[in-house]
């Protein structure tokens, strides 16, 4: 008790310096009802900002509007408001599609290149990071599938090596929507949602690739199962597989802004044409006349004067300006009309569970359903989940529902390859349809594997949510992520798997290792530390720069500080997280009373 005494008179006259010479009672050790009134708001105010924001019908009745303000709420509530967001969200897509064509302009050539070289993928490991940074340059699994499957048809590939490509494709494809959550950026808590709604689609498609490329390796599930369907059945050419939907509303406005042959970047891969071929289309094919014609479009007068980069560096700060003010406007609009009895109704819809157990457990299952038919509506997983994210972002739909639907969605987009690889003929048919029903079980695989059971379906919500955590702490890290989740871990990875097995061996497995006993410690840190030594129950041994971001925090805000806005955001997270961390040490270093 003396030590305890004197320690709390210690922080008494600290205290009372702080508080301009008030001296407080003296502490004594023992509670008394003061110091619990004090302690309990502590605990009750705790905030969880992944739950979804509690929204209340504030509107004004519509009895008690007067004649304008009725007219008012008609005009702008019910009409012009739906429109404009309508309009948004078309533009919103396009958006999409100006942004899928500025990387193919920049980086379709060199997929096309890379996969010219077919005797690479003859290691599993480099096929699988092509296909990821393939999809990146590309922006688009379809895209980077199609590749595959003429180069499957065309012998080049056979369709187990082409199975990790196909892996990676679902990868790569995962990264539009990590894109638009950063235009949340501005509101802390939206950002953090944002992005944990964004990267569990990321965090299922890899966790999906490190259970099942070893098990398709080892015993060839899906090329097995994939082949006896296909030989079960007598399918035949349909010539109509390219159903457009949602394309056919956007493509009038896409195509009169530019246009990109994406059968050159195919040509390229099959070595059928010269690497340096332009991919702006010039020549159309118009009904009514025989052979082409020029190609209409606003950038075809730059066409032959500028590199294909050039266009599409332009073209994509374009998309970009285009992308984030639709979803700022959008977020926007969505949090003006998600304040009314239409947000309470929807909030109940979206995120209820039918009753019961059986109920409440299939209610997962129904979301999948749904983000599956969703999907094949607009033919596009990326613009299907990139719509959702806003809407994770403003806490309308929460990450537990957003999980499901992304699921969904992985289903929902081998719909539109398994349509496309039924236009092909002869021989490629077969072909093209196994890689398309290997695609499919791939998905469905994973599914079964991180949905039914409660525990597993909780991982990848648990690395999302780490992730978003981190990135509300550290704006920077949403484009660190990308830049190593997207670009520097596929290429690293395919570097050293170029290099040989033995290499990929020698370095590979030691850092496989020291992962495996990092999380192994980290998790035994959080729910069983007395099986640890005393020395590895924290990091704290370590330099602060292996445990945490803080150095490399100072270092980018010194960088950005000349920057009103990143500095703003800098000092703000600054202070949180010192805010943060003096509540972690006060709590560490206060005295426990003695009962």
């Amino acid at each position: 008790m003396t030590e305890n005494g004197s320690a709390a008179n210690g922080y008494a006259h600290e205290d009372v310096e702080r508080n301009g010479g008030n001296s407080p009672p003296p502490y004594d050790g023992t509670l008394t009802k003061e110091t619990e009134v004090e302690e309990k708001p502590q605990e009750t105010e705790e905030f969880d900002p992944w739950t979804v924001t509690d929204l209340v019908d504030k509107t004004k009745p519509w009895a008690e509007l007067t004649t304008s303000e009725r007219v008012q709420r008609v005009l702008w509530g019910y009409i012009f408001r739906q429109l404009l967001l309508l309009g948004l969200l078309y533009m919103f897509i396009c958006s999409l599609d100006f942004l899928s064509s500025a990387f193919r302009l920049l980086g379709g050539k060199a997929a096309g290149k890379v996969f010219s070289d077919s005797k690479i993928f003859n290691n599993p490991i480099a096929g699988l990071m092509i296909g990821v940074l393939a999809t990146v340059l590309v922006q688009s699994s379809s895209t980077s599938t199609s590749i595959v499957v003429s180069m499957v048809g065309s012998n080049l590939l056979s369709v187990r090596i082409a199975i990790p490509i196909i892996m990676g494709a679902n990868i790569g494809t995962s990264v539009t929507n990590t894109i638009v959550s950063i235009g949340q950026s501005g509101e802390k808590n939206q950002f953090r949602r944002a992005f944990g709604g964004a990267t569990v689609h990321d965090m299922f498609n890899w966790l999906c690739v490190i259970f099942l490329l070893p098990l398709e390796l080892a015993s060839g599930y899906l090329f097995r199962l994939s082949d006896a369907i296909i030989k079960s059945f007598h399918i035949q050419t349909y010539e109509e597989g390219n159903v457009k939907l949602l394309k056919a509303i956007t493509e009038p406005f896409t195509k009169f802004i530019i246009k990109v042959d994406t059968k050159v970047i195919t040509k390229i891969a099959l070595n059928q044409t010269d690497p340096d071929t332009s991919l702006i289309k010039t020549e159309c094919k118009k009904d009514g006349i025989n052979g082409t014609v020029p190609c209409k479009f606003l950038f075809m007068n730059v066409a032959g004067k500028w590199d294909d980069w050039v266009i599409g560096l332009v073209l994509l700060l374009i998309a970009l300006f285009v992308l984030c003010t639709c979803l700022v406007l959008i977020v926007k609009i969505l949090n003006s009309i998600f304040k009314g009895h239409i947000a309470v109704l929807l909030k109940r819809f979206v995120n209820a569970d039918f009753p019961g157990k059986c109920g409440k457990y299939g209610t997962g299952y129904l979301a999948i359903l749904l983000g599956a038919l969703l999907t094949i509506l607009v033919q596009s997983s990326s613009i299907f989940t990139s719509a959702l994210t806003p809407l994770v972002g403003i806490g309308v739909i929460t990450i537990e529902r957003m999980y499901p639907l992304t699921l969904g969605s992985n289903i929902g987009t081998t719909f539109t390859a398994i349509l496309a690889s039924l236009t092909q003929e002869g021989d490629k048919l077969s072909d093209a349809m196994q890689i398309s029903m290997c695609h499919l079980f791939f998905n469905i695989s994973g599914i079964i594997l991180w949905y039914p059971v409660p525990f597993m379906r909780k991982i990848p919500i648990y690395l999302a949510k780490q992730l978003g955590n981190t990135t509300a702490k550290y704006r920077w890290f949403a484009a660190l992520y990308l830049l190593l989740a997207f670009f520097a871990l596929p290429a690293f990875v395919f570097g050293l798997s170029v290099a040989g097995w033995q290499v990929l061996a020698g370095i590979g497995t030691p850092l496989l290792v020291i992962i495996i006993i990092i999380v192994i410690i980290n998790i035994l840190q959080k729910k069983k530390p007395e099986w640890l030594p005393g020395r590895l129950r924290n990091w704290e041994f370590l330099p602060l720069c292996c445990h945490s971001f803080k150095p490399l925090d100072r270092i980018i805000t010194k960088v950005f500080r000349k920057c009103k806005c990143c500095s703003k955001c800098s000092s703000n997270d600054s202070i949180e997280s010192s805010s943060e961390d003096s509540t972690d040490q006060h709590e560490m270093y206060r005295v426990k009373p003695d009962v």
